[in-house]
């Protein structure tokens, strides 16, 4: 990670300093709910609940699926209100409202008694919360520095994010989050503040933990980052009512902007894909290879480290190259890795037999998660400076209301499909295979996309 003085805030006035900040904390208040709930803990603990990886990895996806299926329907109408009603400060208190009420849900998810529904409809609200909260802030991003330096605020943010993950993750796994079979955290210790291990308190405290760490840490966010009311904006009520119209016409010109088209279809496929990675890395590692919840925990400190390292290094390249090559390298980069996750099991690694008790397969396993935060924290950083290089700066939250679109209008594609491949399989690694087509498909229609968006033309 860089130094104060490396940042790009760095020699900017204080308020403006201030409020790159201010912008940088939503991503470390709002990743672990990615990192701890949606990947490494409570995804994993499904598996334990439900005593079986393919089944907790069929609910799991057809869950997710639901939800994605809202936020792709509800972002670009929420985008298109908040450009006319000139602010998005009262949206992320209601969304953030949201996000702490779903992953404080999470709590209830019971061993021997888990009330299934209950719990996936509470995280289906705060993931959509998490995700039209994100819709928000990164409209703001294009405000918070010259064309050439959004890329690096961007990467540094996203860098920010992570580390904030990791620290989340490493609390939950030293003092809260036991093994099944032992009772006892990563330290050796049964989890704190009288937590009983036999009930799973410790892991369940995950959703809790979430929530109250997003409240403390969105504070800086609210008290730094302040947007001037627009002197056209209207009465939200008039807002509401314009957004359908003014979102159809826009959708109707989408054709005419190749360009922009293309990457927003483009990174439809891959962010499809890369989700898909992170909500079932944890559920399939507890199934294949037989991890427990503290075991895939420590694999996402791994992945949360690569993923912080690389998405500053990433923010760098793209200041440098632009954010298209960026996008190219770590898609190609995490196809291969998805083809890898296939032929990882406990039995043979790549192809080659290996005995019972080998460690190689929970090696290769690191060593691919590694590849996944480091590739997937680059590439996300990139992806948002690009929709800003490709956007009308006029309809800022619109368009990223519609990348939101784009990111989810197919996102039930890959949970659901991993769901059913899965459940018509009866395999894990089989039900992964969706994942290779959807990072080839994004590939393939990135070749289209202008770096510098229509004004290249």
């Amino acid at each position: 990670m860089a130094n104060v003085a490396e940042l790009p805030a760095a020699g900017l006035p204080q308020p403006a300093r201030r409020r790159i900040w201010g912008w940088y904390f939503f991503d470390w208040a709002s990743q672990p709910y990615a990192t701890l709930l949606l990947t490494f803990i409570f995804a994993p603990y499904i598996k334990d609940v439900l005593g079986d990886g393919t089944a907790a990895q069929t609910a799991w996806g057809y869950g997710i699926g639901i939800a994605g299926i809202v936020i792709a329907l509800m972002s670009p109408l929420l985008g298109t209100i908040a450009d006319r009603a000139g602010g998005h400060r009262g949206f992320l208190w209601l969304f953030s409202a949201f996000y702490m009420l779903g992953a404080w849900g999470l709590w209830w998810a019971r061993p021997g008694d888990p009330n299934l529904i209950l719990v996936l409809v509470s995280f289906g609200i705060g993931l959509a919360a998490m995700e039209f909260a994100t819709t928000f802030t990164n409209a703001m991003l294009p405000g918070l520095g010259t064309r050439e330096e959004i890329g690096r605020i961007s990467g540094t943010g996203w860098a920010f994010g992570y580390a904030g993950g990791l620290l989340a993750l490493v609390l939950m796994l030293t003092l809260f989050a036991e093994s099944g079979e032992t009772g006892r955290t990563l330290i050796g210790i049964s989890p704190v503040l009288g937590l009983d291990p036999a009930l799973r308190e410790g892991t369940r405290a995950v959703g809790p933990f979430t929530a109250i760490w997003y409240a403390l840490f969105m504070i800086p966010f609210f008290l730094w980052v302040r947007q001037p009311r627009r002197p056209d904006a209207l009465p939200l009520g008039q807002a509401v009512r314009a957004a359908w119209p003014d979102l159809r016409a826009s959708l109707r010109l989408l054709p005419g902007r190749r360009s922009l088209s293309a990457y927003l279809l483009s990174s439809m496929f891959y962010r499809d894909a890369l989700n898909g990675m992170y909500a079932f890395g944890g559920i399939y590692a507890a199934g294949v290879l037989g991890w427990s919840v503290v075991e895939v925990g420590t694999f996402g400190l791994l992945a949360a480290l690569a993923g912080a390292i690389f998405a500053w290094i990433g923010g760098r390249a793209d200041a440098r190259f632009g954010p298209k090559p960026v996008i190219a390298a770590n898609v190609l980069l995490l196809t291969l890795i998805a083809v890898g996750v296939i032929f990882v099991s406990r039995s043979s690694v790549f192809g080659i037999p290996v005995a019972p008790d080998s460690s190689l397969p929970d090696l290769a396993f690191y060593v691919l998660g590694a590849g996944i935060g480091a590739a997937g924290g680059a590439l996300q950083s990139a992806s948002r400076t690009m929709l800003v290089r490709q956007a009308d700066p006029s309809r800022m939250t619109e368009s990223f209301g519609l990348y939101a679109l784009a990111g989810k209008a197919t996102s039930f594609i890959a949970p659901l499909s991993i769901g059913a491949v899965t459940q018509i399989t009866g395999s894990q690694p089989a039900g992964i295979t969706p994942l290779i087509l959807l990072f080839l498909l994004g590939l393939v229609v990135l070749v289209w996309v202008r770096p510098e968006g229509e004004q290249a033309r």
